[in-house]
């Protein structure tokens, strides 16, 4: 019977937004496996007593990047982690879109600016400044021309805190078309879906924002599915994955761009497509063999 650890975070004193969790421990339960859901951070768990760890829910890791990092270099030489420790630390900050660009798949254009760089912003067209570290649009905006002040006064903050800031042109697609998210599992496409534009006119960038608004079922198109497949390749050590969701949004010319590669704790919205669920502890018990 092989021992699992679903990793996640400690939402305490408040509930955990992982929705999903408790559905994908009771399959896997009932598939046979032993089961358990895992702080990430809990110093007296023993990785080494799992067959596998796969990373499910660290929705905390983003501000704390280099010790989750470091967690996953630990964890990955006890136990197999699933993503490997490699994929994580590449992951985790988005610079790896660079490196996407590089390969040559159709990325959003990005620039960075670290602690230090001008606040060399677009006077042509309205972007958005986020962290190269971070989830659910914390630290993210959207500015026109007319609100560079403003757009100044965001750069500072997260310089201060030590954070390198990206910025982008603001997909308008996104407005009419939405985002799709293509998720994956066990090298194969899952589901999909299509979430609405998170970032509103005038919300500041430290205001609390809903993550995936208008949240629906999607059937990604022929050319979705190829930029996906490239992004994937793309990945260093992408044989080893066993989950992925590459973020997707059209680009001016209307064809479609990769906005984000998820790859460490992706939320796979099986409360949206409940099909998925034996797909996904299938796969989870193969990698555990």
């Amino acid at each position: 019977m092989p021992r699992v650890a679903l990793v996640t975070y400690d939402p305490r004193p408040q509930t955990s937004k992982d929705a999903d969790l408790p559905v994908l421990l009771a399959a896997l339960r009932a598939a046979g496996a032993e089961a358990d859901a895992v702080f990430w951070d809990d110093t007296g768990v023993d990785w080494g007593a799992y067959d596998l760890a796969v990373i499910r829910s660290t929705w905390d890791y983003s501000w704390r990047a280099a010790e989750f990092v470091a967690w996953a270099e630990r964890c990955a030489k006890v136990t197999r982690l699933a993503n490997p420790a490699d994929v994580v630390r590449w992951n985790t900050d988005k610079w790896y879109l660079g490196d996407l660009t590089a390969a040559g798949v159709p990325v959003v254009p990005t620039r960075y600016l670290a602690p230090g760089d001008a606040a060399d912003l677009p006077g042509d067209r309205e972007y958005v400044i986020k962290p190269t570290s971070g989830a659910g649009a914390r630290y993210a905006a959207r500015y026109t021309p007319e609100q560079h002040d403003t757009a100044v006064r965001h750069l500072a903050r997260m310089h201060g805190e030590g954070l390198t800031a990206m910025v982008q042109p603001y997909m308008r697609s996104i407005d009419a078309a939405g985002e799709r998210a293509l998720q994956f599992y066990g090298g194969r496409l899952l589901h999909a879906s299509r979430k609405r534009a998170v970032l509103a006119p005038g919300t500041a960038f430290d205001a609390d924002k809903v993550a995936h608004p208008g949240l629906e079922p999607w059937t990604p198109t022929p050319a979705e599915l190829a930029v996906a497949e490239r992004a994937l390749a793309a990945v260093p050590d992408a044989d080893h994955l066993l989950y992925a969701r590459v973020d997707l949004v059209d680009g001016d010319d209307g064809q479609p761009r990769v906005m984000e590669l998820e790859l460490v704790e992706p939320n796979l919205f099986l409360f949206l497509h409940p099909g998925s669920v034996p797909a996904v502890a299938a796969a989870i018990l193969a990698a555990a063999l």
